[in-house]
């Protein structure tokens, strides 16, 4: 079994209540992503031959850096093993199915690791906070939700929550930034400029739903995101430390001849190319 403790992960020093560490160096920064990165092509490689399901949840203000997370976790894995869940909008029939219907079919076969970018815990924040649903079905949420998780982790699923959370001057900052950057106001949809009219109601809405949903068989891990490079390490870090894997040398392979008999290759003026601007 790999022998793997996140550098400084439960330490004091990580409380978002303790004067906040100076920036990362790239540098630094870059090279604890490749090893965390390789962990998780071990974890993965664990996950596929033991057969093992794994969800993630991942919530949190707008401009968290929920994605940015999400991303680095992906970037070097298999999508076929470690694969994005990011529902739009539902449509008019999926209103009328019981609400955690289509997550569930968005669920792990054995095998698989998915990552849920936001979750069914938009009944409990989005919803009731827009006056998308009754309050009937908001409390209904927060009674059935608990028994549904635990119903998950029975079944064999290893189930892991994250919250990010992010302080209101950085919020606002990175807010900022994306109405100026054209690169980046995709992020900015109508609900986030709603939401945000309503910052005080989606916090309490988070509180209510920590108090109902906060289970001992699956708890909320609160990840402090004011700094988006420490936030994707230690989330990742956490996640490694939260499913024990055994490390299997990778197959060693040997590359066979190229096949090269007699083919000739027609005229490249028969073929449309890419301009060549750069």
């Amino acid at each position: 079994m790999t022998d793997y403790t996140p550098k400084d992960m439960f330490t004091a020093s990580n409380r978002p209540d303790v004067e906040a560490k100076p920036k990362l160096k790239r540098k630094e920064y870059e090279l604890e992503l490749r090893r965390l990165q390789t962990e998780l092509v071990k974890l993965q490689a664990h996950i596929r031959r033991e057969g093992i399901r794994v969800v993630v949840l991942f919530e949190g203000r707008d401009a968290a850096g929920k994605g940015g997370v999400i991303k680095r976790l992906q970037e070097r894995t298999n999508p076929r093993i470690v694969r994005v869940v990011a529902l739009g909008t539902a449509s008019e029939q999926e209103k009328t199915q019981w609400w955690f219907q289509r997550y569930v079919a968005q669920l792990p076969a054995a095998g698989e690791m998915v990552l849920f970018d936001r979750s069914w815990y938009n009944r409990a924040l989005v919803e009731p906070v827009m006056g998308f649903c009754t309050p009937q079905q908001y409390q209904e949420f927060l009674r059935s939700c608990p028994e549904f998780e635990r119903m998950l982790v029975r079944s064999g699923i290893i189930l892991l929550k994250y919250w990010f959370s992010v302080s209101d001057d950085v919020q606002e900052t990175r807010f900022q930034d994306r109405m100026h950057d054209p690169r980046k106001r995709w992020k900015l949809s109508e609900m986030d400029l709603e939401a945000r009219k309503k910052w005080v109601d989606f916090s309490r809405a988070k509180d209510e739903m920590f108090k109902h949903t906060d289970i001992k068989q699956a708890p909320w891990y609160v990840v402090n995101a004011d700094d988006k490079k420490r936030a994707r390490l230690n989330t990742i870090a956490h996640l490694l430390s939260q499913i024990p894997y055994v490390e299997t040398p990778p197959r060693e392979l040997e590359l066979p001849p190229r096949q090269d008999e007699g083919y000739v290759r027609p005229p490249l003026s028969d073929q449309t190319f890419v301009p060549e601007i750069y």
